[in-house]
This record gives structure tokens, C-alpha cells and sequence, in this order.
């Protein structure tokens, strides 16, 4: 009804729409999924993963305890030693050793205790723990592997590294001096500084030499003055003896 009433309008007024003929070229899908081989299902069935059904119910099942691993006797008593090793003496120094005989080694130990240089192993696990809690915690990166601890109650590296050289076997990783955290090259520099007498006595001497500049400086006024004066009281003199033999003389 309602285009036909508009039809007859569209008419009174004199205009018609255009009509515009559109072919979809859409076709219509003819493929289609092939269905799976009835013996192929029943293989893919037979073959499905099942997974085991637990015995007891996770709800019954109480989740373990994390369990503090203790330590040992000998480990408190290894990390006592390490303590005492960092508390008592001035020098530590780290080495990596590099399969290095048991001959070898026991000529080392000899030459270094000449010196008063002491030779020192400990599990690096015993080291580390000890290390992590302490001032020295930048060392613990030093204890990878096989290490050799030479330590001495007094900093004698420059002995220590003259006895070392014949030893390329061992190498020098770092060490601890005097309480100061020192590198391969820190310590190198640190052998090459003079003893402890000679630098005292240069700071002797240093001393010595400014309190004499300074007593020189104090006294040279006086003397100045001192001379000053003499000369001053002989000329007075000199003047006095001239004037009383003119006076004679007349």
C-alpha cells in the first residue's frame, strides 16, 4: 500500500528513479572439511594422553616444610679460623692456584715461612659466609675455583712476590692489607714503595731540617742585634780613648 502511494507520487511529480541492475559475484562455498577416517579416530582415541589421578587428594596433602639447613661443627669451626685469619694478621693475600704439585707446593711453603709468610686453605664456601657478613664483602668475588690463602702478621708483600716468581703456576687475584682492599695491580704498586724505616727516617730528617730552619730564622734578629751593638760599643770606645789623648797631648 504505502508503495504504491508512493509510486503515484513519485508519477504527479514527473520523476522516476533510477534502477541499477548489481550482480553479486560472490560464489557460494562449495568446500567443505573432509571427516577424519573412522580408523583414524579410533587410533587418535586409543593413543590420547591420560594423566595418573593421584593416589590421595592434593587437599590431603600438606605442603612441606622448608627445612633450615644447619651448619656443621667443622664449618663454625672453619669460619672461626677465617675470623681469627682477617683479625690477626695484616696481610691476606688471595692466589688461584693452578694445579700446582704437592712437591712444588711444599718448597713454597718452606721459602715462604722464612719469611714469616704463612700458607692457608679453606673451602670457599666457608670463606664466602664468613666474607658476605663482614667488611671485606668486596673480596668474595675473588673465591671462585681453587684458592690459596698467604698471610702474615706484618705486610710483606714484597717478599712474598719475589718468592712467588719463580711459582707462574699461582696467580695473584688480590689481597688485603693493613685493612685496605687491594687489586693485582694495587698490590704490585704497594711492593714497590720503600720500608717503613726509610720512611721514617726521610720524616725525621724532614722535621729535623724546618725546626733548624726555624731556629735559624729566631736567632737571626738577636745576633744581628748582638753584633750591632758591639760594633756600636767599640766605636764608642774607639772615640773615647782618641778624644783623651788630645786631651793629654794639650
Amino acid at each position: 500500500m504505502a508503495t504504491t502511494l508512493c509510486s503515484r507520487a513519485v508519477q504527479k511529480l514527473g520523476w522516476l528513479p533510477c534502477t541499477q541492475s548489481v550482480r553479486h559475484g560472490s560464489k557460494s562455498v562449495t568446500r567443505h572439511r573432509k571427516p577424519v577416517h573412522f580408523l583414524k579416530q579410533k587410533l587418535m582415541a586409543l593413543t590420547q594422553y591420560i594423566p595418573p589421578q593421584p593416589a590421595v587428594s592434593e587437599r590431603c596433602i600438606i605442603p612441606p616444610s622448608k627445612q633450615v639447613q644447619e651448619e656443621s661443627g667443622l664449618t663454625r669451626l672453619l669460619k672461626r679460623e677465617v675470623e681469627a685469619l682477617f683479625r690477626d694478621n695484616k696481610m691476606v693475600a688471595v692466589f688461584q692456584n693452578n694445579a700446582v704439585t704437592a712437591e712444588d707446593m711444599l718448597q713454597l711453603k718452606h721459602r715462604l715461612m722464612k719469611h714469616g709468610i704463612a700458607v692457608k686453605f679453606y673451602p670457599n664456601q666457608v670463606a664466602r659466609s664468613y666474607l658476605s657478613d663482614s667488611k671485606y664483602s668486596n673480596l668474595l668475588p675473588l673465591f671462585i675455583g681453587q684458592n690459596i690463602l698467604l698471610v702474615s702478621r706484618e705486610p710483606k708483600v714484597k717478599e712474598m712476590l719475589q718468592t712467588l716468581r719463580t711459582m707462574p703456576h699461582i696467580i695473584l687475584l688480590g689481597a688485603c692489607v693493613e685493612d685496605a682492599l687491594l687489586s693485582r695491580q694495587g698490590v704490585l704498586n704497594y711492593s714497590k714503595l720503600p720500608s717503613l724505616a726509610v720512611i721514617q727516617g726521610e720524616v725525621v730528617g724532614g722535621l729535623s731540617l724546618m725546626t733548624s730552619q726555624t731556629a735559624s730564622l729566631l736567632q737571626h734578629h738577636p745576633l744581628q742585634l748582638s753584633r750591632l751593638l758591639q760594633q756600636y760599643v767599640k766605636q764608642q770606645s774607639e772615640g773615647d780613648g782618641g778624644e783623651t789623648e788630645g786631651a793629654e797631648a794639650q
